[in-house]
């Protein structure tokens, strides 16, 4: 496709190398920052070298690396801050106090929207399908763009892990259950961008992932 409606360039932001994608429509060049967690010039930069007018910031989850910047950056901007799931309130409340013990500034923000199962966000003119997948924490959402084949999945699912589910209010089993019904059903072909490191395809986790392969979770 010469030019395909939507466009993602992957941005780590922060020590702990958490990626914040911008994606955008090409078709308006209008776009939203998923996860703006800190290193607010490296995004700032990111924006302006493709052309991009933000609209939006939208969030996986309220963990410190994924969303410590977005209330400052939001404000800055002028922008919306949509997502993530209501219950990761508890989360954002404690910003500061976690970004003390990680050192990345945090700070608390209340959303524009909190984001539940079957909604839908729009960057320009595209249209991104919202699920809701706890287990990593307990309000994380990923969103989907079916005919880009492409689902931006946070901290639920990365090239041959899944999540942590030690955190308070994780559970290892919710995230499995998110991973295989909310995840594989979008389709083996799909590419998902992860919170941590490479890109993959839903396929090869399904094929090698030592946790939700077909051969690890039918065993």
């Amino acid at each position: 496709m010469a030019n395909p409606p939507l466009r993602a360039a992957i941005v780590p932001v922060t020590p702990l190398q958490q990626n914040s994608t911008l994606l955008w429509c090409t078709q308006t060049m209008r776009g939203a920052f998923v996860d703006p967690g800190g290193d607010l010039p490296k995004l700032r930069a990111a924006a302006a070298q493709h052309g991009v007018t933000v609209e939006k910031i939208i969030l996986t989850h309220g963990h410190i690396d994924h969303c410590g910047a977005a209330g400052p950056f939001a404000k800055e901007l002028g922008v919306p801050i949509e997502g993530p799931h209501e219950a990761d309130r508890f989360w954002i409340a404690r910003l500061e106090d976690d970004g003390r013990a990680y050192g990345v500034p945090g700070t608390p923000f209340e959303p524009d929207r909190w984001l539940v199962e079957g909604d839908t966000v729009t960057v320009g003119d595209l249209t991104l399908d919202v699920y809701h997948t706890p287990g990593h924490t307990p309000g994380h959402v990923v969103f989907h763009h079916p005919a880009s084949k492409l689902a931006i999945v946070g901290d639920v699912l990365f090239a041959g892990s899944i999540g942590r589910t030690d955190f308070p209010l994780g559970s290892h089993q919710d995230l499995l259950d998110a991973i295989v019904a909310k995840l594989w059903p979008m389709g083996d072909d799909t590419t998902f961008l992860p919170g941590h490191g490479q890109p993959g395809t839903f396929a090869q986790e399904r094929a090698t992932n030592p946790y939700v392969s077909d051969r690890a979770l039918a065993a």
